[in-house]
């Protein structure tokens, strides 16, 4: 059988190690760039014994990502920030960085390239990470013709980090913020699975894929939803963009912020999949239910008495 090795750039992250198992079980050997090797050793147990190999890689520094992808046969670039930080800027990671990994696929004579942006990537999005999604996605296609995009909404599954972060709130929040910004959450196994079958489908190439899951609903929705798993009762404060923003000036200089205006700039703005876009249901995939998949893992926020009546 030939050898099929795969790079995945982000590979430790949420969507990564989903697609990192994905991969594995298909038979690829998986090349994992990531700037912490220690970090991503965990990864070694998704596959067989020697089958997934951390290696450092950023894709901010063009000689390491073509020391990863060298001899590859396809390539996935997930790498992505919600905040700048330092050096580690929109501009750096989303573009410079989506513009290395391509480069270097074509260099290396790669097959196959996956770039992941995500739903409200435009050229005039009022956020500069949605501004910043769209040029990586332009800077990638151009330097790898026949590259395919994949656009999630709100990626949801155990180790997200957005209903595990306001259900880890609502432990001692008397209320959480409501908004009427619209999503469609999709199952973090979903989008694994259409970035397996992508690439191993050659109809795919140059074609961009948004990725949502069967409902849409209100960012109020969705917190009413997370407390209905918790069993938890909290006030939803609507909250004017506006107020959100002048809290973001604030919180966004924490080390690692809650909330920043450009991330208040995105809320301004639907993140549901596109009418006429191509979706998950065109590489064959039924998107998962958030009722499916929820109760799995936010039933640990529940208050002591509610989980043991639940055990």
């Amino acid at each position: 059988m030939e050898r099929r090795v795969v790079t995945v750039f982000g590979g430790s992250g949420f969507v990564g190690r989903h697609l990192v198992q994905h991969l594995a079980a298909e038979g690829w050997v998986v090349r994992v760039g990531v700037r912490d090797t220690e970090r991503a050793l965990f990864l070694k147990v998704l596959g067989q014994p020697g089958q997934v190999v951390p290696m450092p890689a950023d894709v901010t520094d063009p000689g390491s990502v073509a020391r990863v992808v060298e001899t590859a046969t396809a390539v996935v670039n997930l790498v992505g920030i919600l905040y700048e930080g330092g050096r580690r800027t929109f501009r750096r990671v989303h573009v410079d960085g989506a513009a290395n990994v391509a480069q270097a696929a074509r260099a290396a004579g790669v097959q196959r390239l996956v770039q992941m942006s995500a739903i409200g990537a435009d050229a005039d999005s009022p956020a500069e990470y949605g501004r910043t999604k769209r040029a990586g996605e332009i800077a990638a296609q151009e330097a790898f013709p026949g590259a395919s995009v994949t656009r999630p909404s709100i990626v949801f599954g155990p180790e997200d980090d957005f209903f595990n972060r306001f259900a880890g709130m609502a432990r001692f929040m008397p209320a959480l913020p409501a908004f009427d910004t619209r999503f469609q959450p999709v199952y973090v196994g979903d989008v694994a699975e259409a970035i397996t079958r992508i690439l191993k489908d050659p109809a795919t190439a140059g074609r961009t894929y948004e990725l949502g899951g069967p409902q849409v609903l209100s960012f109020r929705q969705l917190m009413q939803m997370m407390l209905d798993e918790t069993g938890r009762s909290r006030f939803l404060l609507p909250l004017p963009l506006g107020v959100a923003e002048f809290e973001a000036w604030f919180l966004e200089k924490l080390p690692k912020p809650l909330l920043t205006r450009d991330q208040v700039a995105l809320l301004r703005r639907d993140n549901v999949v596109a009418p006429g876009a191509l979706t998950l249901a065109d590489l064959g995939i039924q998107p998962t239910a958030l009722a499916a998949i929820l109760p799995g893992y936010l039933f640990r926020y529940r208050p002591q008495a509610k989980l043991n009546r639940r055990a």
